[in-house]
């Protein structure tokens, strides 16, 4: 059987821009096929001496429900009003009446001080959860004016009724003592009804600065 060349000249890619390619019988032999998810904003929240950044279902064009099964949230360049505390979230499944899910968690991260003196790679189990309905530490960070957070929360599925519901967070953070520390967590929220409000703090005092953006993930 002889085998039949393709010119990439006489291909039309145009169409396929962006998705998965496939080949057609056209002459020109390609197809846009199965694309992948796409992220679609919802809503952005900005901090200015704020206690609390909360994502509520249903209130102020939030939307946190069924209609994606994946919602990520981008945290950039939160800055804390007070100097050497940690950015918390919490879980609500009460319309953001109660932020007090259970939650099993895991948090290591890398660091290195700006002066080369110290760096580590570490477990912190100071800042984890087995079954807590604490807010989760995501980063600590400084008050200096070029001190702050930047990084993301995915929540996977959270109208579920049938599963846990699972998180992953990452992010880098200038601390106190102009050290970057890039931290990763997960874990999951220990319960079965759907988690329709997320909120955002500090372990104390009020967000300074900085947005949070929620997208949505088909």
């Amino acid at each position: 059987m002889a085998l039949n060349k393709l010119k990439f000249n006489s291909l039309n890619v145009t169409p396929t821009a962006g998705k998965t390619v496939g080949f057609n019988s056209d002459a020109d032999g390609l197809e846009a096929t199965f694309s992948g998810g796409a992220m679609v904003f919802i809503k952005k929240l900005t901090a200015s001496s704020s206690s609390t950044l909360s994502f509520v279902n249903g209130s102020s064009d939030v939307v946190l429900d069924s209609t994606y099964k994946e919602y990520i949230f981008i945290y950039n360049n939160i800055h804390p009003a007070t100097n050497d505390v940690s950015l918390m979230f919490n879980l609500s499944a009460d319309t953001g009446s109660n932020y007090n899910v259970a939650k099993t968690t895991t948090f290591f991260r890398a660091r290195h001080k700006e002066d080369d003196s110290s760096n580590a790679l570490e477990y912190r189990t100071s800042q984890d959860h087995a079954q807590g309905t604490g807010a989760q530490q995501l980063a600590g960070s400084g008050n200096d004016n070029d001190q702050a957070i930047s990084g993301t929360l995915t929540l996977f599925n959270p109208s579920s009724t049938t599963f846990a519901k699972h998180f992953i967070a990452t992010n880098n953070a200038i601390d106190e003592g102009d050290g970057t520390r890039n931290n990763f967590i997960a874990g999951y929220a220990n319960t079965t009804s759907a988690i329709d409000a997320v909120q955002f703090s500090f372990a104390s005092g009020n967000i300074d600065a900085g947005t949070i953006t929620l997208y949505g993930i088909n």
